[in-house]
């Protein structure tokens, strides 16, 4: 009896081993076969202003002023993060002072536990209302941003001045313009993509209509080069276009709306197919259903 016990021990732990093997070996395989990002490169802007691309996250950026450096955006891992420094360091000695964060998405915020904790993360309050939520590790809470402001802010490094905006709700709620005057360029986070339609979050509050009203201000600065999270350097007329694309969306939908169109329907004139989310994850809501209840909420 003891034998056959012992038997089917045997049989169970060699069953358990081999799938854990199996699944060990499946694992890897999905790692290796995951594609790797591309690699990090800073480019130069302007002058001492550089865009940082590839690497885990979005685009971000850096300004080299005459004692310090100032970052835009800390990319989405804690490895791009500091890839990202030591090619800031390739550059320049001056320690890095400032990290600015555009808005709250993991792919811009998630690199700042690769960044010295002794700096000053700034940010417009609603955005850190949002890190707050998100950021449970306590390593992570260490880059709370601690500098915060609702409308407009100004920081200065040396003969350097640094103009942050926030015109309202747009992508998030709690999105920034970051503009430097003397070299005439704005960062723009992902107040802009080009060629896609543009991402509105609604469960941070975000607004396509508030998009267009933060794109036509950000047509009033005195800039002619706009660094975004993801594309190239764009201009004025790609913010331009970006805002008629968007209007026209919007009065096509109110249209719809008032002859009585239901929001399948509506997304049906546009192509939209609705993709199911990702385990784990809840459903994003595309741009078409964005407006579509901005405008029957407002009724």
């Amino acid at each position: 009896m003891k034998n056959t016990f012992r038997f089917y021990l045997l049989i169970l732990f060699v069953l358990f081993l081999s799938f854990s093997l199996s699944s060990a070996a499946q694992q890897t395989k999905a790692q290796q076969s995951r594609p790797q990002p591309p690699p990090l490169k800073a480019h130069q802007v302007k002058g001492n202003i550089y865009e940082v691309k590839g690497g885990s996250g979005a685009n971000t950026g850096f300004i080299i002023t005459e004692k310090e450096v100032l970052v835009i955006d800390a990319k989405m891992s804690e490895e791009s993060a500091k890839q990202m420094i030591a090619g800031i360091k390739k550059l320049t000695s001056n320690p890095i002072k400032y990290v600015i964060i555009t808005h709250s998405d993991g792919d811009h915020v998630n690199g700042l536990v690769g960044f010295p904790p002794d700096l000053t993360v700034v940010s417009h309050h609603q955005t850190r209302k949002d890190m707050d939520e998100a950021f449970k590790e306590p390593k992570q809470r260490l880059y709370l941003p601690i500098l915060t402001f609702s409308k407009k802010f100004k920081l200065y490094s040396g003969n350097k001045t640094i103009k942050l905006f926030h015109f309202g709700p747009a992508h998030t709620s709690g999105d920034i313009v970051v503009y430097i005057p003397d070299e005439k360029v704005a960062f723009l986070g992902d107040l802009l993509f080009l060629g896609r339609d543009p991402l509105v979050h609604k469960h941070k509050n975000g607004n396509s209509f508030g998009l267009v009203k933060t794109l036509k201000n950000i047509l009033k600065l005195d800039a002619d080069t706009f660094v975004h999270g993801h594309g190239d350097i764009a201009s004025k007329s790609d913010i331009e276009g970006v805002i008629k694309s968007l209007e026209d969306k919007q009065l096509k939908i109110k249209t719809l709306i008032k002859e009585g169109k239901s929001l399948d329907e509506i997304k049906k004139a546009f192509n939209v197919e609705d993709r199911p989310p990702s385990p784990g994850r809840q459903r994003r809501i595309g741009l078409v259903e964005a407006i579509y209840l901005e405008i029957t909420e407002k009724k």
